[in-house]
């Protein structure tokens, strides 16, 4: 049973992961494909809907509601997609057989748990951006000035709105200046909960237990953690600029109307983005669950002694006392009556001493 448990440089984590992702790419990116195909699916039938639609007064509604159940679904896959590689990557990190069939099947059976730990974390690191954001587009609907506009069939043109564009101003200043903090919030309250599928995959604990070993197991390796997410980012970033770099020209020149062709076009490139580098994130946040649980709990020589049959219980514990020595047993005492001496007539000896030889 080959495995790699011992501690890693970010370096070493780095090599590793892609070469964890190289040596089982069709594993990993045929998981993630299943994810990547049914959000494609639903883009693109939101897309032919939205194109069906278009023009009718409920047209948006139904838009909107289209998008919402999307949302869902793929919050649904996306918890699973992510559980199921975290179950892949351990198991094949200490030596053990998996596919995709049996990594799905380990985790949907506890996909409720894994998706209320994906919720807990979202709005907990995440709850600041959105309250800002939508702090930021109240304030742009409320004190926004209304168009001017010529009222039908009369010319007259309608009360301009009362709002003074220095207040616009200076409240969405306000609400920038708490992005910024917001942000950097964010990105830490991640790092520390970035451990925690992991954890509730690989250990089988509940999502506020995974939650704390998470920041537990994270402490000593935050801003190794941060690089990795930021290189996973930057790569994907990169991919996404150079294979949508013509459409992203084709948006900038028509600003607000993408052709539905590019529309969907933009969406089958972005399932083979997804597909490719999906699992890298995943892949390298389970790598260092491991290490951290390496660094600090001695977990290389735990997995060593399950290997060989043996449990840490079995291997500290104390050797048994040894039993006290059974008292010696006195021998009866002996009546003197029992001896009786023989006469002094009859003790003979056994040899007479020979005689001389001239008697």
């Amino acid at each position: 049973m080959e495995t790699n448990l011992r501690p890693l440089t970010l370096g070493e984590i780095l090599d590793r992961t892609a070469q964890l992702y190289r040596t089982n790419f069709l594993l990993f990116a045929g998981m993630f494909s299943i994810y990547a195909a049914v959000s494609l699916m639903l883009g693109l039938a939101q897309l032919g809907l939205a194109t069906l639609i278009k023009g009718r007064t409920w047209a948006v509604w139904a838009s909107l509601s289209v998008g919402g159940v999307r949302l869902i679904l793929i919050f649904l896959l996306l918890g699973a997609a992510i559980a199921a590689i975290s179950r892949a990557v351990a198991s094949v990190n200490l030596g053990e057989p998996v596919s995709i069939h049996s990594a799905y099947g380990g985790t949907l059976p506890k996909l409720g748990r894994y998706l209320w730990l994906m919720t807990i974390t979202f709005f907990r690191a995440w709850g600041p951006i959105v309250a800002v954001y939508g702090g930021l587009v109240g304030a742009a609907l409320i004190l926004s000035p209304a168009k001017k506009h010529a009222a039908a069939g009369t010319g007259a043109p309608a009360a301009a709105s009362t709002a003074d564009p220095t207040m616009l101003a200076v409240v969405g200043l306000g609400i920038l200046l708490f992005f910024l903090p917001a942000l950097v919030y964010t990105v830490w309250m991640n790092i520390r909960y970035a451990l925690a599928i992991p954890a509730c995959v690989v250990e089988d604990l509940k999502a506020r237990q995974a939650i704390k070993r998470s920041i537990a197991l994270s402490k000593g390796a935050r801003w190794r953690i941060l690089m990795l997410l930021l290189l996973v980012f930057i790569i994907k970033m990169g991919l996404v600029g150079l294979t949508q770099s013509f459409i992203f020209v084709i948006a900038f020149r028509h600003p607000g109307h993408l052709p539905a062709g590019m529309n969907a076009l933009s969406q089958v490139i972005q399932f083979f983005t997804d597909t490719f580098l999906g699992p890298i994130g995943a892949t390298g946040v389970t790598l260092f669950y491991f290490d951290q649980r390496v660094r600090k709990e001695g977990y290389d020589i735990e997995w060593m002694m399950q290997a060989a049959g043996l449990t840490v219980e079995s291997a500290v514990a104390p050797n048994p006392e040894p039993e006290p020595a059974a008292a010696p047993v006195e021998a009866a005492p002996v009546a003197e009556s029992a001896i009786d001496p023989l006469p002094p007539e009859e003790m003979t000896p056994a040899t007479e001493p020979p005689g001389n030889a001239h008697e």
